[in-house]
């Protein structure tokens, strides 16, 4: 056999069993390992691994896009000293994700804009990366696909996709009431998903309020004592950033001189 029908028929098996970092990196590795006079096994060791690590980044690149962060955020821009509030030694160890192993869940309670969703973010973002499936939704946006899923007699497929995931992060539960149906839609996923896997759930109210936007004591209730039977409670009370920062721009064009005058 010639080196040309030789290199189709290889580039050709290569493709059908879907190597396709080992079909762009077989010329440039035998060159490489020509010079370095390394052996066969030598040379696919070095092509396997890289396939192997191109295959895990493009898993993780999968992972992220299903998701559907909002924003990818990490614990490396969060300012925990302008939020002392939170426990920064209870986050650096859920980053490690035994709470997720351990199918807990992790309830961030506090002010609208001292960081629960960063921080929410963060955390999913670790179980990406930690290899785990992840979706990320707005409770209202949840609620909403719910009651959609019910008018379209789909509810059972979309509870379904829900259950497949190991980690559910429900953001800003408390801005908006639900209806009687939305709310008992939302107690159904917390419901199934109670020791399967895990929820994170960021929120404004104190549990005591949850009635206001659950409307049933009986329901927001039977919803607590699913969410914190296996909790991590974070608290962020401190400043509101985005207050800050609005603070600090209005004080900067008070002492910028005008240009015009």
């Amino acid at each position: 056999m010639n080196e040309a029908k030789t290199t189709v028929l290889l580039e050709h098996h290569l493709k059908v069993l879907k190597l396709p970092t080992v079909l762009r990196e077989y010329v440039p590795v035998a060159a490489a390992c020509s010079q370095d006079k390394a052996d066969y096994a030598t040379y696919l060791l070095r092509l396997t691994e890289r396939e192997l690590l191109d295959r895990e980044r493009r898993a993780a690149d999968r992972r992220l896009q299903a998701a559907r962060l909002p924003v990818v955020k990490t614990f490396d821009t969060f300012e925990f000293s302008s939020q002392p509030s939170v426990n920064e030694a209870l986050v650096r160890e859920l980053m490690r994700g035994h709470y997720i192993a351990d199918h807990e869940n992790v309830l961030i309670v506090g002010n609208s804009g001292t960081g629960k969703t960063h921080l929410a973010t963060a955390l999913a973002f670790s179980a990406c990366a930690q290899g785990r499936k992840v979706r990320f939704y707005t409770v209202t946006q949840l609620v909403r696909q719910l009651l959609e899923a019910r008018e379209e007699r789909t509810s059972q497929r979309l509870f379904s996709q829900l259950e497949r995931c190991q980690l559910l992060v429900l953001d800003e539960l408390g801005y908006v009431p639900f209806t009687k149906i939305g709310a008992e839609l939302l107690f159904e996923v917390v419901s199934r998903a109670y020791e399967r896997l895990s929820l994170i759930v960021t929120t404004n109210l104190p549990f005591e309020a949850w009635t206001e936007v659950m409307g049933s004591e009986r329901l927001t209730g039977a919803l607590l004592d699913r969410l914190t039977h296996r909790v991590h409670i974070l608290e962020a009370n401190g400043e509101s950033f985005r207050l800050r920062e609005a603070k600090t721009r209005q004080k900067r064009s008070r002492v910028t001189p005008d240009k015009t005058s």
